[in-house]
């Protein structure tokens, strides 16, 4: 499984729809995740890809839509 399909079903695990969003979907301003869901998409990150994201890094610019967080990951390898 591609990368991008793993960040589509951790999106809908954490956020329990059905629905994948677009790759440039905001996932705040569609009301998928909000500030309350920000750590518990991040801890879903860290532990599908064995990575630890610090709290300076909590920012809902990075992890606005699948292409940010996709640009996230790349700039920790």
């Amino acid at each position: 499984m591609d990368r991008r399909q793993r960040l589509i079903e951790i999106i809908q695990r954490v956020t329990k729809k059905d629905t994948a969003p677009a790759a440039d979907e905001s996932l705040f301003d569609s009301g998928l995740i909000d500030s309350f869901g920000l750590p518990d998409l991040v801890s879903a990150l860290e532990q599908e890809f064995s990575i630890q994201i610090p709290d300076s890094d909590l920012s809902p610019r990075k992890f606005d839509c699948i292409e940010r967080i996709e640009e996230y990951l790349d700039s920790r390898n």
